[in-house]
């Protein structure tokens, strides 16, 4: 149980997180945009008297100031920092950027003067990997470093240089962010799969000490008794041991022991046959009604449990009868009885109170078919299961 525990506890941490090891990645992103905030500062201070406007700086950088410090929080982390919030960052990047060609010496540009914003660009570009991955980034590199070439200086090596780091950059957080995400979902797939081991083996030790050993006890009494008193005794064990093995390999998590329905077609007929007996009547077309055996067998097992139900529930002097139906684009098996029938909503209660005969022995075979199972009925008048099951779906 500690061990379980534990592991229940680290999946949850990465299931609810989901971002464990990107966390510290934002946290450095948002602390490099304030870094870089004030070096942008200081580095205006210090040559703002040499731009031809310089108040108009002043009034772009306040501006940059209270949006780094107001958008701090949303850079903490993916889900705070939407796609508006980066692209209001962008935008003030290429506004600064616009300005700078504005409103500095063209001298000084020539000479590789730095825009406003200078390095706190690159934090928009980090944004956009950490958001996005390293296309984000990339894209976000380039509408900067478009706005570098049009709007501060043209394509010369300074610029050049500047874009290849910032797109390098980029492109290397995206992609490292990408890694770890894809690395946390393994983990978590991983963590998932033990927690559902370790249930199955719980599960495993509970059947063990219940069903498995009534299952091997009515195997070996069926197989004392049916030398001496009948081969309905030797049946029932031998489908009590067949049904402990699939148990067994259900629980051990291996593929469950092969079935006895052939490959070949078979003809529902005889396998509706077993079903009958002086309450079960058969009404059943005068030629073969054909299906692969895997699907004639499933059809079969369906009614079987449909059948069942009528003997268990529609009381000792209830009939019931199996209609078969061969059509060209279905077959078609109706069951009826003229027992007590059932109120609605009682096949729900049913479902909530575990009993999952016919949610999973009727239709949910016919689910897996391709075919439908309805049921219908009227307190007093009896039950009608009809199950469909389509010839084209049963070829492939």
């Amino acid at each position: 149980m500690a061990d379980g525990s534990r592991t229940g506890s680290v999946g949850a941490a990465v299931a609810a997180g989901g971002m464990s090891v990107e966390l510290p990645l934002w946290r450095a992103i948002s602390f490099f945009r304030v870094l870089a905030l004030c070096y942008a500062v200081l580095r205006y201070f210090n040559s703002y008297l040499d731009f031809l406007h310089p108040v108009a700086g002043w009034i772009y950088l306040g501006a940059l100031t209270l949006w780094t410090l107001a958008s701090t929080r949303a850079f903490a982390g993916p889900q705070r920092c939407t796609w508006y919030v980066l692209g209001t960052d962008l935008t003030l990047v290429v506004t600064g950027i616009v300005m700078s060609g504005m409103t500095d010496d063209p001298a000084r540009i020539a000479h590789g003067a730095p825009t406003l914003p200078t390095i706190w660009a690159a934090g928009t570009v980090l944004g956009f990997a950490g958001r996005g991955g390293w296309r984000w980034a990339a894209a976000a590199g380039s509408v900067i470093g478009v706005a570098n070439i049009l709007g501060h200086g043209g394509p010369t090596g300074d610029n050049i240089h500047n874009i290849v780091l910032l797109m390098v950059a980029g492109c290397a957080i995206g992609y490292v962010i990408e890694l770890a995400r894809a690395s946390e979902a393994t983990l978590t797939r991983a963590l998932q799969v033990e927690a559902a081991n370790r249930e199955r083996e719980r599960l495993s030790r509970d059947i063990h000490d219940g069903v498995l050993q009534v299952l091997a006890l009515v195997q070996r009494r069926g197989g004392e008794q049916g030398a001496g008193r009948g081969a309905d005794f030797a049946e029932l064990g031998r489908l009590a041991g067949e049904q402990e093995r699939a148990l067994r390999a259900l629980m051990s998590g291996g593929p469950l022991p092969a079935q006895r329905a052939p490959l070949e077609p078979q003809d529902l007929r005889t396998l509706l046959g077993p079903h009958t007996d002086e309450r079960i009547t058969l009404s059943a077309p005068g030629t073969p009604v054909l299906l692969p055996g895997p699907v004639a067998g499933e059809l079969a097992a369906a009614v079987g449990a449909a059948v069942d139900n009528v003997r268990r529930h529609a009381g000792p002097g209830a009939r019931a009868w199996i209609l078969l139906e061969d059509e060209p684009q279905a077959v078609t098996v109706s069951v009826r009885d003229d027992g007590p029938g059932f109120a609605p909503g009682r096949l729900g209660e049913a479902e909530q109170a575990g009993r999952l005969g016919v949610s999973q022995s009727i239709r949910g075979r016919l689910l897996d078919l391709g075919g439908t199972a309805e049921l219908y009925s009227v307190p007093g008048e009896g039950v009608e299961v009809e199950l469909r099951v389509p010839r084209k779906g049963s070829d492939d």
